[in-house]
């Protein structure tokens, strides 16, 4: 899993910048878009401001890009995204890279190129506490939540029919409305990144009333 960035290297040094690189120099004005709803890797903090694992690594590209294009003093502009929107408005020139937890597809890489891997990870299923659910397997004729767009709800729906559970994947628009399901017993299970659920567990009413199942699923 990785963050979708612009491809600025060592030999923006060596001769003048092209393309966006050019445009950030000429403007010295660097757009990052964000999301605001994948805690830790990106999310709008207590003043605000966005905040998060992915953000430190942006901020940290975007000293590199100021030093090497020779730019002191330059400005972030953060632009907000969702799930829908992030590769467009990276591809489109809306932003000149994304901060978030977005995984790295083929199909994806032909809108945009990505970084280095910054984290790897698996879906996981978040549950309540109460009840009797131990496992993936235990979710035959139930319903899951997941973010709609997104490679974890191709992983489960793989998962569901290779298991043959006939459970039924609900996509919802957000992490937070998935949450808010799996709360309100509109889901009995919601799957995303396993370090993602962590984070979103602790904007839930009770924390304490969420369980992490052991499973780690994969494409």
């Amino acid at each position: 899993l990785i963050a979708a960035a612009l491809a600025a290297d060592g030999s923006a040094q060596a001769q003048a910048p092209e393309g966006r690189l050019k445009k950030i120099a000429e403007t010295r004005t660097l757009s990052i878009a964000y999301r605001a709803d994948a805690v830790p890797f990106s999310f709008v903090g207590d003043k605000g401001e966005p905040t998060g694992f992915s953000i430190d690594l942006c901020r940290r590209v975007a000293s590199s890009i100021e030093r090497q294009l020779k730019v002191p003093g330059l400005k972030i502009e953060w632009v907000p995204v969702t799930v829908e929107s992030r590769f467009e408005t990276v591809a489109k020139g809306r932003a000149d890279m994304e901060c978030g937890s977005s995984t790295m597809t083929l199909s994806r890489m032909k809108q945009v190129d990505f970084s280095s891997a910054i984290f790897v990870e698996t879906t996981g299923l978040l549950a309540k506490s109460a009840s009797t659910l131990r496992s993936i397997t235990d979710l035959a004729g139930k319903r899951i939540a997941v973010v709609a767009g997104t490679t974890n709800e191709a992983a489960i729906n793989r998962q569901v029919q290779r298991r043959r559970l006939d459970a039924t994947v609900l996509p919802f628009k957000s992490r937070d409305e998935a949450l808010a399901a799996l709360e309100e017993g509109k889901v009995e299970a919601f799957a995303s990144d396993r370090l993602l659920l962590v984070g979103a567990a602790t904007k839930a009413k009770d924390p304490r009333a969420l369980t992490l199942l052991p499973d780690q699923l994969s494409l």
